[in-house]
């Protein structure tokens, strides 16, 4: 059954739908902002390309961040929305681990997905030749991450790859890798369906949004 995918947690905003693993149509736009404005267009688009109904969706797949706030924000109200007027489950991924999906036929180590999440910080988290977790995601300090011991050198993915490579020189940077897209979500979902449920998934934001409101900024002043 069709399976839609979409993420707007980054750079970019990608939808796509998939059918056993068959890509069946896809986009993806670099954008740092507007992925409110061009996310619901960008579904309509792949579902007509796709020549399928909503009626026919099987799973709706988004990530949950780590990301932009406002970007984690967009994906998940609009897979909460579709899923309401559908009667669709909804299956929630983190950006770190999608990711890292892309790398798993390329290198025969381990995989570190990182993000530049600005202020000398980087969401990451590390993953097995299989692509599978062997860390939390966690932000901190560019240099304060260390693989984990037992985890042989590998392929660093993701915007904050060659931020990482500096501190992690016996590790490859693959360039090719570095905005999450809905393509890979949507030919990956079928092996993480059993995740899948009707409530709607929790964002993973790992830390306070850049912005605050003026009341919360003077509040942090006076700290």
């Amino acid at each position: 059954m069709p399976i839609l995918a979409f993420d707007t947690t980054q750079g970019a905003c990608s939808a796509a739908i998939a059918d056993d693993g068959r890509l069946l149509s896809q986009r993806n736009e670099a954008m740092q902002r507007g992925h409110a404005e061009y996310l619901l267009p960008m579904i309509e688009a792949v579902r007509i390309q796709a020549g399928i109904i909503y009626q026919d969706l099987d799973l709706i797949a988004v990530t949950v961040g780590p990301g932009t706030f406002t970007g984690v924000r967009v994906g998940l109200a609009a897979a909460r929305a579709l899923a309401l007027v559908h009667d669709i489950p909804v299956l929630g991924i983190g950006t770190l681990e999608l990711l890292a999906q892309p790398a798993v036929t390329t290198t025969d180590g381990g995989i570190i997905a990182a993000i530049d999440a600005r202020r000398g910080e980087l969401y990451v988290q590390a993953f097995d030749r299989t692509g599978q977790p062997v860390t939390e995601a966690t932000a901190g300090p560019v240099p304060s991450f260390v693989p984990p011991s037992g985890l042989l050198p590998g392929l660093l993915v993701g915007t904050g790859a060659s931020l990482l490579g500096a501190a992690l020189p016996n590790w490859r940077i693959e360039g090719s890798i570095v905005q999450p897209d809905a393509a890979v979500l949507a030919r990956a979902a079928e092996a993480w369906r059993h995740r899948a449920c009707h409530r709607p998934p929790s964002p993973l934001y790992l830390r306070s949004p850049d912005a605050k409101l003026p009341a919360q900024a003077a509040k942090a002043k006076t700290k």
